[in-house]
């Protein structure tokens, strides 16, 4: 308060010594000054008003893309979860077909197992169980029902062992081909059930490879995305750092008119107070013209009369 009291007195003392011409040039000097102030005030507003719409719409944008990027890469966690689901339950069908292969692995070396020792017995048998065993009936009967010499008779005892051996070989030989059968009949089976794992494997690797491509595509639309919505952000804080910097000009400038408006409020002061004098001058000098015209008896206009009475140098008596 001091400081501003002490610029006043200060101001009021220099004006003391401008003519009226002066101040008038001063107050115009300053009217032109806060007009090109308030221009300037009002060119900041609006450049603020367009720079503020611009931050809404970059704004707008870059929230919009960002929630589609969230979008995106939810959609693309999901499919990831998916996929890997998928791929869980791959493991475990080719966990299923894993056992089926050792399965039949095991059961074709069991087959090729029953194959050599059917092979061995057929070596041994060289027949047929029904050729052998009509040959062995037709042995037996020789043997029991005819009247043969002996040597005959060892011979075809020897024979009739020998057919029994070959017999026996046959029947092994069978049964090791019925469990052979068995074994592909078996095998037919399991062969059917590791087919369907393996369908079953391909349609989910498949089904996981689009689940795998799908998820790329939309962490790639994200990123994409992400690269504009940064873009945007860039943009929304140049624009925010242009508008800070053009706020920064506003004080300033109404710092500058509040000062030039002070200042001008001085001089009109100072040149109402010169008015006032010029006129109080103007006002003094008509009534002593009146007053002399008075005091000389001449010719007075009606102006110089009301003049003189206002000012208690003529009276009218009552009398």
């Amino acid at each position: 308060m001091t400081n501003d009291v002490s610029s006043t007195e200060i101001a009021t003392a220099d004006l003391s010594n401008l003519n009226e011409r002066e101040l008038k040039g001063k107050v115009n000097e300053l009217r032109s000054k806060i007009e090109k102030s308030e221009r300037q005030l009002a060119s900041i507003f609006k450049e603020l008003k367009i720079n503020r719409t611009d931050i809404d719409e970059l704004r707008e944008k870059r929230d919009s893309l960002n929630h589609q990027v969230k979008e995106r890469v939810a959609k693309a966690q999901g499919l990831r979860d998916k996929r890997d689901e998928i791929n869980k339950a791959i493991r475990e069908y080719k966990g299923k077909r894993s056992d089926v292969n050792s399965k039949t692995q095991e059961l074709f070396s069991g087959i090729a197992g029953l194959k050599e020792q059917r092979d061995e017995y057929n070596k041994c048998s060289h027949g047929s169980v029904e050729s052998l065993t009509k040959a062995y009936e037709a042995e037996l009967d020789s043997f029991l029902n005819k009247e043969l010499p002996l040597t005959v008779e060892i011979k075809i005892f020897q024979k009739l062992n020998d057919l029994e051996k070959r017999l026996q070989a046959a029947k092994k030989a069978n049964d090791l081909h019925a469990q052979i059968q068995e074994s592909y009949k078996e095998s037919k089976g399991i062969h059917k059930r590791g087919d369907e794992l393996h369908e079953k494997i391909q349609a989910l690797s498949d089904e996981s490879q689009t689940c795998h491509l799908e998820m790329l595509e939309n962490f790639k639309s994200a990123d994409e995305i992400r690269k504009e919505a940064n873009t945007y952000h860039a943009q929304l804080t140049d624009k925010i750092t242009n508008i800070n910097s053009i706020k920064e000009k506003i004080d300033p400038l109404k710092t500058n008119i509040a000062n030039n408006r002070k200042e001008l409020s001085l001089y009109l002061d100072r040149l109402k107070d010169l008015q006032l004098m010029k006129e109080e001058n103007k006002a003094n000098q008509k009534h002593s013209d009146a007053r002399e015209k008075l005091q000389k008896n001449a010719r007075m206009s009606l102006e110089d009369l009301k003049l003189l009475i206002e000012k208690g140098d003529v009276k009218f008596s009552n009398e």
